[in-house]
């Protein structure tokens, strides 16, 4: 997996939405981070400072990753691009279609 700053992950993420478009589909997770990569021995968990902490993105394309880690203080600036990026490619869901026939039977049950 590829860690990229908070711009580049960005932009890697538009282009996967792209490639997206003609197959496969792109899955973004978001999780708390504490900054550690290995677990704390328990002899050493007598010290209890509290981490700061801070999120890291995830996004997967077929074999592709990248993520990014965002700080606390970053966050909102983070999420407002995120989110209008995530808006931006959003155009290309397909409707559900609907039956009519399970809204007949539920309404047939109600009564």
């Amino acid at each position: 997996m590829v860690v990229l700053e908070n711009s580049a992950f960005l932009t890697a993420l538009t282009l996967m939405y792209q490639k997206a478009r003609l197959q496969g589909s792109v899955r973004v997770t978001l999780k708390r981070y504490d900054g550690r990569k290995k677990p704390i021995p328990r002899v050493e968990q007598s010290n209890k400072e509290e981490p700061e902490y801070s999120c890291i993105f995830r996004a997967t394309l077929g074999s592709k990753k990248i993520s990014t880690i965002v700080t606390a203080d970053l966050l909102s600036e983070f999420q407002t691009t995120f989110s209008s990026t995530i808006r931006s490619n959003m155009d290309g869901l397909k409707k559900q279609k609907k039956s009519k026939g399970k809204r007949k039977s539920k309404a047939m049950a109600t009564q």
